[in-house]
């Protein structure tokens, strides 16, 4: 399981910068980018902060964290079968539908 991966693909998706992302969870940028390259795992407290800032469930975030490597192999045909459609529904959640609230805070902060 790769949260950074996730919430690297999240965050770009959404055209943030880690910059901006790493400013509205109140944590450092270098924080960020070791989340993000998987060289740190987030806090619970962290990655509910970067949740609630992308406007993102946690679960969809676990969902794109996912690796064949967490699968059992007794599992990994269904695995192979079913994620890659969980997965595009996981994007999709993080498409249009959120992406027009997201816009609209950036928006409403940067004229605030």
């Amino acid at each position: 399981m790769n949260l950074g991966v996730a919430i690297k693909s999240i965050r770009k998706k959404l055209n943030i910068t880690q910059f901006d992302l790493a400013e509205k969870c109140n944590i450092s940028q270098t924080s960020l980018s070791q989340i993000e390259t998987g060289l740190k795992r987030p806090s619970s407290k962290t990655l509910k902060k970067i949740c609630d800032v992308l406007d993102v469930p946690e679960s969809v975030v676990y969902i794109l964290a996912m690796q064949e490597t967490d699968v059992p192999s007794s599992k990994a045909s269904i695995y192979n079968m079913l994620f890659p459609s969980i997965k595009s529904l996981a994007l999709q959640i993080v498409g249009n539908e959120y992406l027009e609230p997201v816009i609209s805070r950036r928006v409403e902060s940067a004229v605030a």
